[in-house]
């Protein structure tokens, strides 16, 4: 069995729902691929269908579902994996837990998209629930999202198409992942 020749590491997507994460998770994951380098997404969705299905979305829920997918993300990247996390992160309180599990592995990527231009994308109806009151504390509306104070990345998704974001994210991450030498 070959053993993976990468440095693990986490790149650590943050942003409101419609600002681009997922798509640019996947651009990056495809990118990674070609390059050889082994990586997984965690997104807050899919995780939120199994290891946190039992949490809402009280700010102390909000801050258990980090502090696991932090955990989770942590124990891969020790493996030597490329964990790409897609995941709202509203506080800054939220990106010092994930932080302070990860440590050097942690690579913060602010994917800063305005609130309206969000909404006008709203591809899964969320924005238009939040406004109709039929979902609650939702990201931006009747739940607070606090811009990063010590982003390692911003990607500005308004004006950027997702595969220059990818490109620029790529371009920040790729010494942190290049494949491991022999000696």
């Amino acid at each position: 069995m070959k053993l993976m020749l990468q440095k693990g590491t986490v790149i650590w997507m943050l942003g409101l729902s419609g600002a681009g994460k997922s798509t640019i998770s996947n651009l990056l994951e495809a990118q990674l691929q070609t390059e050889n380098i082994f990586s997984i997404q965690l997104d807050g969705d899919e995780l939120r269908k199994g290891l946190n299905k039992n949490l809402g979305f009280s700010m102390e829920d909000r801050a258990e579902n980090i502090r696991r997918a932090a955990e989770t993300a942590r124990i891969m990247a020790e493996k030597g994996i490329v964990v790409i996390c897609s995941f709202i992160t509203p506080l800054n309180a939220h990106r010092t837990i994930a932080r302070e599990i990860l440590g050097e592995m942690y690579f913060e990527v602010f994917i800063d998209c305005p609130l309206s231009v969000c909404q006008q994308r709203d591809v899964k109806g969320l924005y238009k629930m939040a406004g109709n009151n039929t979902l609650k504390n939702f990201t931006g509306i009747s739940s607070a999202f606090e811009k990063p104070e010590n982003a390692d990345l911003v990607l500005l998704t308004e004006d950027q198409t997702p595969q220059q974001c990818c490109d620029h994210l790529y371009a920040a991450v790729s010494s942190r992942v290049t494949s491991l030498q022999l000696t």
